[in-house]
Formats: structure tokens, C-alpha cells, sequence
């Protein structure tokens, strides 16, 4: 311990709160929270037992910084926010960007459609799911479309012209129509209800209604559609056979399990919606802190995932804190079952935690040598002291000097951190002078370093690799001397032998099975993908613009205002009429319209 730690812990305050622990880079490499400051961040260096990724952690930790807290549930909440914005390595971390899909009724509509969402809103509606053991959100779709004639469209039924024919799925049999048809429209709102009978446990129905349906497509002797209802009635029998005989079918749950190693912990979250065990997830953790594992996982996913469940069953027990913070998540209550079919289900949580504590060693550890451990690799190859934390690449991309980009991808602890990704619009280079690009993009990322304003810019890369050879390289550490960061290491990624080229001109040749090799692949084909969306997503937009200003009462403010309006090319396209005339003046709007619909076509 180093005397500016040992000063700094004589000075904590016995408050609750959330401390940051930071490498000699100055990198978040932890942060934990405290009900008493002072004794948690001196428990990390007093002579105590301490497992072997907790001394990874401590013999990386030269400085820590500490937020006071109001309560051990602010700072729960602040931890995780603090968690998120920095990704420390020695952190639980669960990924934003894995969203699974549900199904969706919007019961406030007039004509609700049933439709596979990802992202939750607190609006009104009723959503269903995840469904991951043995059938998929679209079974459940397929399913639903083949014993009720619920409407396919997403189309606003008010503007619904009141000549308009009802589409093909009605003349098929597939829709009541709602649209057109005036009787219709009290027998899909009893139908509505029955889909969400279904949905929250009620099979008898819909079963009746697909054998029905079997039955009599047979009898017509149209053997593929009696074929195709067969194996409906198939993935309804998948849902049943997951229903465990003795739960309720009113019960709405999320059960979790956790089984605890000494540098690694298991959780699986079990998820029983009515009466059915319709979703296992498993997560392997890093183990710094047991005693926050629960506390931490529970939070972090609830704050990634929609609160659908009625009570929360945990096999451990919790911090009253815990059940204070999830309160502005939804009003679920946590229990720790003593016995019943809620202990039933505990231990069957646990037994899957258990056996994913089993395989995941090998998992993290396969894991580690594609991420940490290439960057180690990387860092050995390149000469560098310390840990490769941030990895930033760059990338130019432009057709004979026309809507000229830079991409600026990151990856974090060795996996691609999309948050961080930045993209720049060369602003200063005439023709195709890609080295001077290089320069001109490298000298405005530097040059925010210390703004603080973009939470990407403002942290500090341990790695620049550039996509190219000597020559981007060469313009690339100009723009560093010039910013005054000429000390951040820098490479180039030659892409006819994959060789890398360093700053003096050297090259290195890796094996093709390195896995510092194959990391940086990943990284410069990451940041050429982003580089070519993001100059095709230019070019779209301006030949649209081109197109555009040949209609007559369009130029170039009134294509501004437009995009200012629509926000993108996609969203003109799919403009209604109405819409358009909100922008534009009637006669424009509708030349535009009809010009738009005839380019779709």
C-alpha cells in the first residue's frame, strides 16, 4: 500500500457510499459501494484472506477517489450508475445492449396488433415474455396468427379511408378486419381478450381452436395447412410440457438462483409467467465481494430489464436495501422462501447456478484469453508496460474524395464498447488524401482529451491503432505531437499480411492463432464496418437531397428544413401526406409524395 492510499484511508468518512478505484493510468478498474466507507476501502489492505482475482485487483489499485451518500440506497444506485459509465474490469457487468423480445398488445388502441418489441416503454400496454425455453417469441406469434384472425398491420385505423377494401388477410381468412367492417369490430376487442387469456396461462382455448381448425382442413383434404396447424398444437404442447405441475397458474415470478466459487460466481434467473417456467438465464460473475454479488446482480438487472413479475424469489438472503431501491423500478416484493412450491423453485434455481458454476471457469477463462488476456498479449508483442484498458482505432473511408468520414471505434478490456464509437466528418482535406484525413481526425479527437463534455473523448486511449501503414501512422503521430500526447502508443494495421507497423518503421508479423492478433482484426474490421455504414448513410442522403431540389418549390433551405423535421432519409420516406404538408405547402407536399411513393415502388 502506498503512502497516498494509506493517508487517504485515514481521512474516509464512516458515511455510506461509493468508492473509485483507479490503476496508474488512472483508469476505473472497481467500484463498490460502502454502508461505512472507511471500513469497507481498508478492508481491501489489511493481512485478511483474500481470494485471488480480490489480490489481482488490489496489487493494480495506486489511487481511489469516494462519493458520500445520503443512504446505502443511494449509493446502490449511484454504484451502478458509476458501473456503467466506466465498465471497470473487476466489476459485475450486464450488457445494455442485450435486449430480448417480447410480445406486445397495446390495449389502449381501439384495434390492438400483437407485435415482437425489444425495447419497453411505460405506456399503457401489456407485454409478454421472453420466451427462450423451447419456443421463440415468434412460435408464440406464428402461434397467435394461426388460431386468431388478429390484424398483421401496424396501420392507423382512424385515417382508414372508409372506401378502402380490407387488405389479402381478410379475403384469407387471417384478420376480421376492424378496418372496414363495422361488426367486426365488437368481435376483435372479445378476441383481444381471449389472447391474453392465453398469454397469462389460459392453453385450453386456443387448443380447441387449432385441433378444430386441423380437423377441418383435413376433412377438405388440404393436408399442408392441416399439417402446418399440427405442428402449432406441437409448439403449444412445448409450453405445457414447461409447466412444472404444481405451481399456481396466477403466479408471476422472477426466481433467482446463485451458487458462489471463490474467484467466480454463478446467478440463474428463472422466470415463471402464468404458472409456466417460460425463461432460464445464466450469467457467470466476476467474485470480488460475495456479500455484494446478490445485492449488485438483482439491482444492475432490473435496471437493464422490465420489472413484469409480481414478487421476486431469491434463495439468499437480501439488504433491505435492495428492496427499497428496486421501488422505482415497479412494485414486485422480494421473498426468501422457507418452503412450498416458491422453495421449490428457489432450489431449482440454485441447481442451475450450480451446474453453470461448473462449465463457467472454462467459459470465463476461454473468454479471458479472446479479451484481457490478448490484450496482455498485445501489450508483450507492442513492449508496453501496464494493461491495454481502452484500445482506440481509426478508419477513413470515401469514394475519390466525395463525403470523406473517420470512424472512431473502442474496444474496452479487449470487447467492443459501441457506447464509446464516434465517427467524424472531414471537414479540412480536399481530394483523397487519406494520410492528411488521418491527421486531421487524430488532432480532433486529442485535442478533447481534457474538454470533459464527451464522456468518450474526455477518456484517455492506452492504444491508437491506425488502419494503414507507415504512411498514416507517420500522419497519425504528427496530430499527436502537435496535440501535446506524443506519450500515448500508436501502431498500424497493414492489411495485405496483417502485419503491424510500429512507429520507427519496424514491423511485426504475428501468428495467425494469436490471439493479440486476433484481436486487432476485430478491432480494425469494427472500425471499417462502422467507417463504410457511416459514408453510405452521407452518400444516401445526399443523392436524396440531389433528387429532392429537382421538384419544383424544393431547394436547399426547404431540403434543411425537411431533414430538421424528419431527422433522416428514412424517416422522409415513410412520411404520410399529411405529414409532409406540416413541412411543406400543399402542392409541394403532394409532388414530393407521389415522387417518394414512386421510388419505393
Amino acid at each position: 500500500m502506498n503512502a497516498n492510499i494509506q493517508l487517504k484511508i485515514k481521512e474516509l468518512p464512516t458515511n455510506p457510499g461509493v468508492y473509485i478505484m483507479r490503476d496508474k493510468d488512472g483508469t476505473v478498474i472497481y467500484v463498490g459501494k460502502a454502508r461505512n466507507l472507511k471500513n469497507r476501502v481498508r478492508s481491501y489492505f489489511n493481512s485478511s484472506v483474500k481470494t485471488e482475482k480480490t489480490y489481482a485487483l488490489v496489487e493494480k489499485i495506486v489511487d481511489f477517489d469516494y462519493i458520500i451518500a445520503k443512504s446505502e440506497v443511494d449509493a446502490l444506485v449511484l454504484e451502478n450508475t458509476l458501473i456503467k459509465k466506466y465498465k471497470p474490469h473487476y466489476n459485475i457487468l450486464l450488457k445494455d445492449d442485450k435486449l430480448y423480445p417480447f410480445l406486445r398488445i397495446g390495449i389502449k388502441e381501439d384495434f390492438p396488433s400483437v407485435r415482437i418489441i425489444r425495447r419497453l416503454k411505460a405506456d399503457g400496454a401489456k407485454y409478454f415474455g421472453p420466451y427462450m425455453i423451447g419456443i421463440t417469441t415468434k412460435d408464440m406469434l406464428d402461434l397467435l396468427h394461426s388460431a386468431f384472425p388478429i390484424r398483421w398491420c401496424d396501420k392507423d385505423l382512424n385515417k382508414h379511408k372508409k372506401n378502402e377494401r380490407p387488405c389479402l388477410y381478410h379475403q384469407l381468412g387471417k384478420c376480421l378486419a376492424p378496418c372496414g367492417i363495422e361488426e367486426a369490430r365488437e368481435k376483435y376487442s372479445k378476441m383481444i381478450e381471449e389472447v391474453i387469456s392465453f398469454l397469462n396461462g389460459d392453453d385450453k382455448k386456443i387448443r380447441d381452436i387449432l385441433q378444430e381448425k386441423m380437423l377441418k382442413a383435413s376433412d377438405n383434404l388440404d393436408f399442408e395447412a392441416a399439417m402446418e396447424y399440427k405442428h402449432r398444437i406441437e409448439t403449444l404442447d412445448k409450453m405445457i410440457r414447461s409447466q412444472i405441475v404444481a405451481i399456481p397458474r396466477d403466479l408471476e415470478l422472477d426466481v433467482f438462483g446463485f451458487a458462489f466459487g471463490d474467484d467466480s460466481h454463478a446467478v440463474a434467473v428463472m422466470t415463471v409467467r402464468g404458472g409456466k417456467v417460460i425463461a432460464m438465464e445464466k450469467f457467470a460473475v466476476p467474485g470480488i465481494n460475495k456479500e455484494d454479488c446478490v445485492t449488485d446482480f438483482i439491482y444492475q438487472y432490473y435496471s437493464t430489464h422490465p420489472m413484469l413479475a409480481e414478487e421476486i424469489v431469491c434463495s439468499v438472503e437480501v439488504d433491505s436495501t435492495l428492496q427499497e431501491a428496486l421501488q422505482s423500478f415497479g412494485k414486485a416484493r422480494i421473498i426468501v422462501p422457507k418452503m412450498g412450491i416458491r422453495k421449490q423453485l428457489s432450489e431449482m434455481a440454485d441447481n442451475n447456478a450450480s451446474e453453470y458454476l461448473s462449465r463457467s471457469s472454462e467459459i470465463l477463462s476461454r473468454k479471458d484469453k479472446m479479451t484481457v488476456g490478448a490484450t496482455k498479449q498485445l501489450a508483450g508483442v507492442l513492449g508496453i508496460n501496464g494493461d491495454l484498458h481502452r484500445i482506440e482505432c481509426y478508419d477513413i473511408s470515401h469514394i475519390s474524395g466525395t463525403d470523406k468520414v473517420a470512424s472512431m471505434v473502442v474496444f474496452t478490456s479487449g470487447e467492443k464498447d459501441g457506447d464509446m464509437y464516434r465517427r467524424f466528418k472531414i471537414k479540412t482535406v480536399e481530394g483523397s488524401n487519406d494520410f492528411a484525413c488521418m491527421k486531421e481526425t487524430l488532432l480532433r479527437r486529442l485535442n478533447r482529451l481534457t474538454e470533459g463534455k464527451d464522456p468518450s473523448f474526455s477518456l484517455r486511449p492506452n492504444l491508437i491503432i491506425i488502419d494503414g501503414g507507415i504512411g498514416q501512422v507517420e500522419y497519425a503521430i504528427q496530430a499527436q505531437e502537435e496535440s501535446g500526447y506524443a506519450d500515448i502508443s500508436i501502431i498500424g494495421l497493414a492489411k495485405r499480411e496483417e502485419t503491424i507497423v510500429m512507429p520507427d518503421g519496424r514491423e511485426i508479423n504475428l501468428s495467425r492463432d494469436s490471439f493479440a492478433l486476433r484481436l486487432i482484426q476485430r478491432i480494425r474490421d469494427e472500425a471499417h464496418r462502422f467507417a463504410i455504414t457511416y459514408h453510405r448513410k452521407l452518400r444516401n442522403k445526399r443523392a436524396l437531397e440531389s433528387k429532392l431540389k429537382e421538384i419544383k418549390g424544393i431547394g436547399e433551405q426547404t431540403v434543411k428544413k425537411l431533414f430538421d423535421h424528419f431527422k433522416s432519409y428514412e424517416n422522409i420516406q415513410k412520411a404520410e401526406l399529411d405529414e409532409l404538408q406540416k413541412v411543406l405547402p400543399e402542392r409541394v407536399a403532394k409532388d414530393l409524395y407521389n415522387f417518394l411513393r414512386s421510388n419505393n415502388d
